[in-house]
């Protein structure tokens, strides 16, 4: 069977046209410097900033872990993570050379991916991948639905409090990169997840491109190894361990001809203007040929 093609593609010199040989080169740990570090503690979230042209990393530094990941422009919050864009731009699982793209009307990269110690995981035989676009965050109001209960250490509940100090709220929280999560489309075409096949000491690092202001919650799914609904519903508290976060800053001469991203060239209208073609006349004019 022939492999249908993506539907977004880069042409040479666009945006989605990466170039690896500059972004690999960031990744030498001689050529950096770290300037913050924090701990995300087991089904808490915590919020940091990142300038653009450094490097952010997150670690699994006990054992496997779930993370859930926002980010918005530090100076302008609302242009923030895409997800669903970014899902079709890049893929639904992202590792090294992807981006992570802005809302619109903005829409451009906020983040590259740079290194991915669980690049090679591929697929695994029930179609599983790491690093998921394809779900979001757990949330108090599904776990009302399906349990009847009421617990608020759920990612979305996690980071409407990490990110309460910056001046933001529940309504700024949004869809997530989940890192180190495995998932895929069963048979049914249903979201399942899988037990994090990551170890002590896996990371995914990104390169900010513009100024960032960033969230994690450590879900409290832990690794996801226990179910967390249904009629094999677990507790998963002892599978939870913490996330480091690390930011460094990098060598002048590695970042030599990079300059963030504009926002989108589109000049706006809409069209509200009226269009400069009488569709109609021209569509019946086409038929007529």
């Amino acid at each position: 069977m022939d492999k249908v093609p993506a539907a977004y593609q880069a042409t040479r010199g666009s945006v989605l046209d990466v170039d690896t040989t500059f972004y690999s080169r960031l990744t030498d740990p001689s050529a950096r410097e770290r300037v913050d570090s924090l701990v995300v503690p087991i089904r808490e979230g915590r919020a940091w900033q990142v300038p653009a042209g450094h490097v952010m990393r997150l670690t699994t530094l006990e054992g496997p872990q779930v993370g859930d990941l926002n980010l918005w422009n530090r100076h302008n919050p609302r242009e923030r993570f895409w997800a669903s864009r970014t899902r079709q731009l890049q893929r639904a699982h992202v590792s090294t050379f992807d981006r992570l793209w802005s809302t619109l009307p903005y829409l451009r990269p906020m983040a590259t991916i740079i290194d991915d110690s669980l690049a090679g995981y591929g697929v695994d035989e029930q179609g599983g991948r790491i690093h998921d676009l394809l779900g979001t965050r757990c949330d108090p109001y599904v776990n009302r639905l399906l349990t009847g209960e009421d617990f608020d250490h759920h990612c979305h509940s996690n980071l409407v409090r990490a990110v309460l100090p910056h001046g933001l709220t529940e309504f700024d929280v949004h869809d997530v990169l989940n890192v180190f999560q495995c998932t895929g489309l069963n048979e049914d075409d249903q979201y399942f997840m899988k037990a994090c096949p990551a170890r002590e000491g896996d990371y995914l690092e990104l390169f900010a491109e513009i100024d960032l202001l960033c969230a994690l919650s450590c879900c409290p799914g832990g690794d996801l190894s226990v179910e967390l609904w249904g009629p094999d519903a677990g507790d998963p508290l002892l599978t939870c361990h913490p996330i480091g976060v690390e930011v460094f800053s990098l060598a002048p001469e590695l970042l030599a001809g990079w300059q963030p991203p504009v926002p989108s060239p589109y000049a706006g209208g809409h069209g509200l203007t009226g269009p400069s073609v009488d569709w109609t006349a021209e569509k019946r004019r086409r038929a007529q040929r």
